[in-house]
């Protein structure tokens, strides 16, 4: 049976991190079996639920693609619980460290610790895959969590609700809803929030007043660069999906494209006819997702009629894109062409199945079009392995790169996965991810033997010989 997450105010909240701060206390750091087996148990408790979770996504969203909820959202983390698992014994194995030859018999390593509470702090947009991937890790790296996923989607709230009652113990996992600025105020030993950069400026203030570490996914115009000559089926086809997964409402959806001006109306005629592929109902076909709730959509809207209104052309496009009006808040794959900066849709983060599309002259123009904006989340481009490839990579910075298709960079368990700058603050996916959520604790150990006791006074000559070898 399913129950909501409980509702917690800033007392409640304290409470329960305090309960879980001494449950680690007393219980010290999780073995590598006991880890291991609370992934595990996660795990099957994820695909027996597949369809509940797949209905409580179709239910928040209006209509949720039942293929995409299974491969983002379920398959997603389960392939994220098997790398760890099967990794975990080699990132808990200690570290040896190099030593200095003035200290040889000494010895140095790195034990990796378990930080203790980890808060976490999801969005609505895949919120069971951005919800258990960080506690996941968390897990993985022998911590306690304490979970506040988003108000906008209650139905899956309450399945990851009932899923973790039944698997961990309060004071092991939690899920809570409430206030956000409170949970963000609280002491925890690291707090991972993905959202919007507005809110994640707001949480980073909040954690700081009790010198909170945190890790940001923000989000950004993650773009995507068409090289002169690779407009085909095959590269429109990968930004068509990449662009239209779960209706456009992913952190690293292909915000815009910048495509050779002389191809830039090839690519519209194969982006309108591999859209009617993917989609031959139109936006009422089973596997097009709606908008998630009237706020966004009317987001969205207020995003396309600003741009009509400073001269921008907008082109619906696929099979009966009228159809979108018949299914609530749902919005056609709509192009929009002419975008010049006066319009908030060359700034603001779309997320939905709008595509904006500009015409460069040569790779430094788009080179220098990323650059002048905030750094993205991801970066896609499709060329050759050539020199503009080269120096879209050299001289452009963004969170990960994925070349010659979109998305696919975010599957693979053995990246990290986080933004830079604007975009984000450090990584939870990986080793970089068991790493951010653990104290590297360094260690030394002295031998009976050692060169270091001849630099202790009293000085004397062989202490200033020692030196001179040293310092020549």
């Amino acid at each position: 049976m399913n129950t909501t997450p409980k509702i917690a105010n800033a007392e409640q909240l304290r409470l329960l991190l305090e309960a879980q701060r001494s449950a680690f206390l007393r219980d010290g750091s999780p073995s590598l079996a006991q880890r291991r087996a609370d992934l595990s148990k996660l795990r099957q408790a994820l695909i027996d639920r597949r369809d509940a979770i797949q209905a409580a996504l179709d239910f928040d969203f209006g209509h949720r693609s039942r293929h995409e909820t299974a491969i983002m959202e379920i398959l997603g983390v389960v392939g994220g619980i098997d790398y760890l698992r099967s990794n975990l014994r080699r990132f808990m194995r200690p570290e040896r460290r190099h030593m200095p030859l003035h200290m040889q018999f000494g010895k140095a390593w790195i034990e990796y610790q378990p930080l203790g509470v980890v808060g976490v702090i999801s969005p609505w947009n895949y919120p069971v895959n951005l919800s258990l991937m960080p506690v996941v890790t968390a897990i993985a790296a022998g911590n306690r969590v304490m979970l506040k996923p988003s108000k906008f989607t209650p139905a899956t709230n309450a399945v990851l609700a009932s899923m973790l009652s039944e698997l961990f113990a309060e004071e092991q996992v939690a899920i809570v809803n409430g206030d956000g600025s409170a949970f963000s105020a609280l002491p925890f030993d690291h707090l991972v929030f993905t959202g919007s950069p507005a809110v994640g400026r707001a949480v980073m203030k909040a954690a700081s007043e009790n010198l909170v570490p945190v890790t940001l996914e923000l989000g950004g115009k993650s773009p995507t660069i068409v090289a002169k000559g690779s407009v085909q089926d095959r590269t429109v086809s990968a930004i068509v999906w990449g662009k239209l997964l779960s209706g456009g409402q992913t952190c690293i959806a292909p915000d815009y494209a910048l495509v050779q001006e002389s191809e830039v109306d090839t690519f519209i005629a194969s982006y309108d006819k591999l859209v009617k592929a993917a989609y031959p109902d139109g936006p009422t076909s089973e596997d097009y997702t709606s908008i998630v709730n009237d706020q966004q959509y009317s987001t969205l809207i207020d995003l396309i009629d600003d741009a009509r209104a400073h001269g921008a052309r907008i082109v619906e496009v696929g099979h009966r894109p009228g159809d979108a009006a018949r299914r609530l808040h749902t919005l056609a794959p709509t192009i929009v062409l002419g975008v010049t900066d006066e319009m908030k849709i060359a700034h603001e983060e779309i997320f939905g199945p709008i595509l904006p599309i500009f015409g460069y002259g040569n790779i430094e123009d788009a080179i220098d079009y990323v650059n002048a904006r905030p750094r993205p989340l991801a970066l896609y481009y499709f060329g050759d392995d050539d020199a503009d490839r080269r120096k879209v990579l050299d001289r452009t910075t963004s969170g990960n790169v994925t070349i010659n298709d979109t998305i696919m960079h975010v599957a693979q368990d053995d990246l990290p996965f986080g933004g830079v700058g604007v975009s984000g603050i450090g990584a939870y996916h990986g080793i970089e991810g068991f790493k951010r959520l653990s104290h590297a604790k360094g260690i030394y150990e002295q031998h009976r033997w050692n060169f270091v006791k001849l630099l202790r006074p009293p000085f004397g000559k062989l202490a200033d010989r020692v030196l001179s070898v040293m310092l020549r």
